[in-house]
Formats: C-alpha cells, sequence, structure tokens
C-alpha cells in the first residue's frame, strides 16, 4: 500500500523546442530595426552635408571659395584658412572664454537645478504647484523682451564688457529645473524614506542616494546648457564689447564683412567652434537617450 502511494508515474519527456518559434520573434525585431535603419541612414547622410561643406570649404583654397558653379569637392587641400585663423585672430582667447561661460553654467545647472527640481518634486510647502506653474509659465515670455531690462540691471551692477556678463543668464534655467523635476518624480519614493528612516538627513539623503543616481539627467541637461551657452550669439552682442571678453561666436562674426567674406577662414573658425560639441555629445548620447527613455520627457 505504501509503495503504490509513494509510486510516482514515470512524466513524459518535455516537448522538444519549436526552432521556428524561438527564432520568429527575434527575427521580427531584427527587421524592424533593419527597416529603422534603413530609413535613418539617408537622414542622417542628408543632415551630414553641411557639416560636411563646410569641412570642405575650410580646406579649399581661397581662389576656389568664390567661383561659380561652386564645387563641393575640391581640387587640392589647403590649411591656409587655420593657419590664418590662428595667427591673424584671438581664436584660442575666445575658445578660453565660451569654455569658461559653458563650464560655469554646467556647474551650475547642475547644483541649482537639481536642487530646485528635487524641492518641486519632493518637498512639501505651500504654493508649491502654484509656483512651479508661475517658474514654467514664464518660457513663454520672448527673450527679446527681457534683453533690455537685464541690460539696465548688468549695467547698474557694472558686469557690462565684461564675462560675467555672458555668465549670469546661464547660471539657471527654467528647463532645466523642469527636466529634473520629471525626473526626480520618477524615482520611487521608498529610497528616500529607507534613508531617512536610517538616520539620514534631507539634504544627506539627497547628496549621497538621489543625487548619484540622477545621473542621466544631469548629462542631458549639461548637453543642453552646453549648446546654449556655447552657442550664444545674441545676448553677448548686446552686453560685450570689449574684445578680451568675446566668446567663441562673437569673435567668429568678426570674420563677416559688408563688402567682402573670408569664406576659408569663417569655415575653419565654425569648424574648430563646433568640434567640441560634438565630441561633447559622443561621450554623453547614452547618458542622453538614456534620460529621454526614462523620464518620459519628449
Amino acid at each position: 500500500m505504501t509503495a503504490l502511494i509513494g509510486h510516482r508515474p514515470p512524466q513524459p519527456p518535455p516537448a522538444p523546442l519549436d526552432a521556428t518559434r524561438t527564432l520568429t520573434v527575434p527575427n521580427r525585431k531584427r527587421r524592424r530595426r533593419s527597416w529603422i535603419h534603413l530609413l535613418l541612414v539617408p537622414v542622417a547622410l542628408v543632415f551630414s552635408i553641411p557639416f560636411l561643406q563646410m569641412f570642405l570649404t575650410s580646406l579649399t583654397p581661397e581662389s576656389e571659395i568664390n567661383t561659380f558653379p561652386p564645387s563641393f569637392i575640391p581640387s587640392r587641400l589647403t590649411l591656409d584658412g587655420y593657419v590664418k585663423l590662428f595667427e591673424q585672430s584671438d581664436i584660442l582667447l575666445w575658445l578660453g572664454n565660451s569654455v569658461i561661460v559653458s563650464a560655469v553654467g554646467i556647474a551650475s545647472h547642475i547644483v541649482l537645478c537639481s536642487l530646485a527640481g528635487y524641492g518641486f518634486a519632493r518637498l512639501t510647502f505651500a504654493g508649491r504647484n502654484v509656483s512651479f506653474l508661475m517658474i514654467v509659465a514664464t518660457i513663454m515670455i520672448p527673450t527679446q523682451l527681457l534683453m533690455v531690462p537685464t541690460y539696465v540691471m548688468f549695467a547698474r551692477v557694472g558686469i557690462i564688457d565684461t564675462l560675467m556678463a555672458a555668465i549670469v543668464p546661464w547660471l539657471a534655467s527654467v528647463f532645466g529645473i523642469f527636466l529634473m523635476r520629471q525626473f526626480f518624480m520618477s524615482l520611487p519614493v521608498e529610497l528616500e524614506e529607507a534613508a531617512l528612516l536610517d538616520g539620514c538627513s534631507r539634504i544627506g539623503t539627497f547628496w549621497r542616494i538621489i543625487f548619484p543616481l540622477a545621473r542621466p539627467a544631469l548629462a542631458t541637461l549639461a548637453i543642453f546648457t552646453l549648446l546654449g551657452s556655447w552657442n550664444d550669439l545674441v545676448w553677448p552682442l548686446i552686453a560685450i564689447n570689449d574684445p578680451s571678453a568675446f566668446t567663441v561666436q562673437l569673435g567668429i562674426t568678426n570674420f563677416q564683412g559688408a563688402r567682402r567674406t573670408d569664406w576659408s577662414l569663417l569655415m575653419a573658425s565654425n569648424v574648430i567652434a563646433t568640434l567640441p560639441l560634438i565630441v561633447f555629445f559622443v561621450f554623453a548620447q547614452r547618458q542622453f537617450i538614456a534620460t529621454m527613455s526614462f523620464s518620459g520627457v519628449k
């Protein structure tokens, strides 16, 4: 009797895996990705044509630049534009000023915008939602309306014609506060609750737990801040007249004349000004894509 109770009927052998079924889904995904890549490659080539033409023009002899019809590929390559750029201009000084403006702007955005975004995402205080809506509503104000009062305020403080006039507007931004708030709201609250129960303060929880997790959002914020501060031209053109405080974009405008433009010199300076942005994006693109997919910012 006990033998019959403990006896188990033999189990049938497992059914063989259907190879066609297991390989169908990955093959479909690969085909779908291949079609997407097939469409993205020509689009990427179209967008790369202006950059390629700018680079080739910077290597074209001056005698061939103004010919008609213009040739896309020069007959010979020359570095005369780059030689004149470094000999006849203060391009290194302009690059240094732009690096200072962008570095201070990125560091300030990372600290101030992350603190403000964390406050609006986690802290509870009176008028939190109204204050956030009022801050976000300032995006609708045209920048041109703020230039005159900003210039008057900077003139009274005494920072016109200095590099601080280009740095101060990039200390923080509404977009940075909005981006960091959306990212912090997507993080689980249990992480902070566990740290608070262990005796960590609110500011300690932010710097030790939350801030390291925000590296993708911070990289995205750094990219946008770098693009904006590095390519900013209108405000420095108004606020800075001292050549020693020129940024790279403000210095490049000196190569464009009313009657004659040295195109090889202009294209060479644009290539030098564009390279830091490309290099920075190549190293930070993974973090940028991670933030876009994780925080839901479109």
